[in-house]
C-alpha cells in the first residue's frame, strides 16, 4: 500500500483526534463513579451525540467499557426513587452475570455480588434479557430440563415461553420467589448497538414486595424509553 503525499499527516492527524477524544471518554467517567449517559456525555465535552455514540460503541466492542456505565445514571434514579437495589446483567453464554450494582440502605436487603451468575428462566434479569431475543435463540440458550429452585420456579420451555410473550408485552420481567424464597424482582431488557443484551433488576425481600411493587415497575418503566433511546446516535 503506497501513501500519497499529505496523506500521512491527514491520517496522523485523524488518529490523534480520535484518541484525544477517547482520553476525554475516559477522563469525564473517571470522575463519576454512577457513570453518565450518552447526553451527559456529549454535553459535557461539547461533542455531537453521534460522535460520541460512535466513540462509546468502539469502546465497548472492545471490551473497555461496558453498557453499565451508560445504564449507571439511570439504575440510580431508580435506586433513589424505590430505595432498593438495582442491579445490571449482560447475558454471559446461557447465564446472566451480574456487572454492576447499586445498593438499598435498607438493613433487610437483596443484593447480587458483582461477577455472580443467575439462570436465565428463572430470575427476572434473565427472563428480560431472553425477552430481547428471538424464540428460537431463546429456546437453545435454555435447558431441556429446568432446575426446581423453589415451588414457584417455572416447570418447563412452554411455560417460559409464554412468559417472554407477556414480558414483550408489558415491557416488565418477574421473578416472584422462583429462584430464591423470600426475593422478589422486577426486570427491564435492552441492547446496546453491539449485540450486548442487559437487563436492569429491582430485587425485594418478599415482605415489603407488595407494597411497593406499583412504584418500582413505574421506576423501571419511567427510565426504559430513555435507556434504550440512549443507544441511538440521534
Amino acid at each position: 500500500m503506497s501513501i500519497e503525499p499529505g496523506e500521512s499527516a491527514e491520517v496522523n492527524s485523524g488518529g490523534v483526534q480520535v484518541i484525544a477524544r477517547v482520553g476525554q471518554i475516559f477522563r469525564a467517567l473517571d470522575g463519576e463513579p454512577w457513570g453518565l449517559t450518552l447526553s451527559q456525555l456529549a454535553n459535557r465535552l461539547k461533542l455531537p451525540r453521534s460522535t460520541v455514540h460512535r466513540l462509546v460503541g468502539a469502546l465497548t466492542a472492545e471490551g473497555l467499557l461496558m453498557s453499565a456505565a451508560v445504564a449507571a445514571p439511570l439504575m440510580r434514579r431508580v435506586n433513589e426513587s424505590t430505595g432498593e437495589t438495582v442491579d445490571c446483567g449482560i447475558l454471559d453464554g446461557d447465564q446472566v452475570r451480574v456487572i454492576h450494582v447499586v445498593e438499598t440502605h435498607h438493613h433487610l436487603r437483596a443484593v447480587s455480588d458483582v461477577g455472580a451468575v443467575f439462570p436465565l428462566y428463572c430470575t427476572a434479569k434473565g427472563k428480560a434479557i431472553l425477552s430481547e431475543l428471538d424464540d428460537d435463540t431463546v429456546r437453545k440458550l435454555v435447558p431441556k430440563t429446568f432446575e426446581q429452585f423453589t415451588q414457584s420456579t417455572l416447570r418447563n420451555k412452554g411455560e417460559l415461553m409464554e412468559e417472554i410473550a407477556a414480558i414483550r408485552e408489558s415491557g416488565l420481567a418477574y421473578d416472584l420467589e422462583q429462584y430464591d424464597s423470600g426475593i422478589s424482582t422486577v426486570a427491564i431488557g435492552a441492547t446496546d448497538p453491539f449485540g450486548t443484551v442487559f437487563a436492569l433488576s429491582v430485587p425485594v425481600p418478599t415482605q415489603r414486595f407488595a407494597l411497593e411493587r406499583d412504584l418500582i415497575e413505574k421506576s423501571l418503566l419511567d427510565i426504559s424509553a430513555e435507556l434504550k433511546g440512549e443507544f441511538t446516535p440521534n
